[in-house]
């Protein structure tokens, strides 16, 4: 329940008279007058726990609420203590790794990279897990930029929305993101359309799919048809579709099935393909985990892989090289370590330019398409 402004008096008397006075003569405020945690908890209604939770565990406040202290915290500034932001960091940096550790695990292998770039510099990696999908890493997000814990952060995935970019801009924190396009953001990314051409090349040439003719190609994954091709599953789309436009081959026929982005995701892809009046020659998941449960389930019913329906992957994983996928590999470890970098060199000149790197993923032939 929120608490009246009231409530907190007892512990601010003393201390906040002569701010006040400042503040209305419009004097600037000193190190021993600064922003409260009562007064950001009086701008927004609530108790001081709950600006406290809000800053510290976001994921436990409701959104409205939380925004309410975050629009407090903004407008009058406030950053907490100094010394408890800085007990024991004497002459250590520290950054943030922000990702959904949860729901997608090659942001561990991201991870790896990152700690590898930080080791020799003496500086403290602090993971936040966004939990299962991107929506997850919000709270965080909207949260960090204010707590001054950090030196640095670095956002893996598309969670980043234009309210949480603003507040990173505002409060000057440096920030690079990996996975992600953002204007405001150095980043690193990979490109997957180009990914989906290679993988479209390799199909064509092992004659899965035939000039001439249409694709007779299932692709699953989270992407709907409906889909601004922006999404990394809809970029694969894309390229797929233009290796298959340079080869005379009508793409119209690509079938998307919307699936469950993961193993199980696949397997139920399966269940769906198997309901079809023929099955397609060729299903491509969206990630390694979803093809091999597309493997699995057709495998189940007697579909003998590729013989009958090739089956193809992106990721380069170990769950892939389990069932030798054909697949596409992507340099996760080097995207941690580029996007680590940029940091470090933002943080040692917050002024220096945006940058954009983009690296090429590798085709890997297996024995599945």
């Amino acid at each position: 329940m929120p608490v009246e402004p009231a409530a907190a008096g007892p512990q601010r008397k003393g201390a906040e008279p002569m701010a006040d006075q400042r503040r209305v003569l419009g004097g600037p405020r000193t190190a021993r007058d600064r922003v409260t945690i009562y007064e950001v908890a009086e701008r927004a209604g609530v108790s001081i726990a709950t600006v406290s939770h809000a800053l510290n565990r976001p994921e436990k406040v409701n959104p409205a609420t939380r925004s309410r202290v975050l629009d407090a915290v903004d407008e009058l500034g406030f950053t907490p203590k100094a010394s408890a932001v800085s007990l024991a960091r004497k002459g250590v940096g520290r950054i943030g790794v922000l990702a959904a550790f949860g729901g997608y695990p090659t942001y561990l292998q991201r991870l790896v990279g990152v700690m590898e770039a930080c080791r020799e510099k003496n500086i403290d990696v602090v993971p936040f897990d966004g939990g299962v999908d991107a929506e997850g890493i919000e709270p965080w997000l909207s949260t960090l930029p204010a707590t001054g814990r950090l030196d640095g952060l670095l956002i893996m995935g598309d969670g980043l929305d234009e309210a949480s970019a603003a507040r990173l801009v505002q409060r000057r924190l440096p920030t690079v993101l990996v996975d992600h396009l953002h204007p405001d953001f150095s980043c690193v990314t990979v490109d997957d359309e180009h990914g989906g051409y290679l993988l479209g090349r390799h199909l064509i040439d092992q004659g899965y799919v035939e000039a001439g003719r249409e694709a007779d190609l299932v692709f699953a994954g989270p992407t709907p048809s409906t889909a601004v091709l922006t999404s990394p599953g809809a970029k694969r789309v894309s390229g797929l579709v233009r290796a298959l436009a340079e080869s005379d081959i009508d793409a119209s026929a690509v079938t998307l099935l919307v699936t469950e982005d993961d193993f199980d995701g696949g397997v139920a892809a399966a269940q769906d393909i198997l309901t079809m009046p023929r099955l397609p020659r060729l299903v491509v998941g969206n990630h390694d985990a979803v093809a091999a449960g597309v493997h699995l389930g057709l495998s189940r019913r007697g579909v003998r892989v590729p013989e009958q329906v090739a089956v193809a992957g992106y990721d380069g994983v170990d769950i892939g090289r389990a069932i030798e996928l054909t697949t596409v590999s992507q340099p996760f470890a080097e995207t941690g370590r580029l996007g680590a970098q940029l940091l470090l060199e933002l943080m040692s000149d917050p002024d220096r330019a945006r940058q954009e790197i983009q690296l090429s993923p590798t085709l890997v032939v297996g024995r599945t398409a």
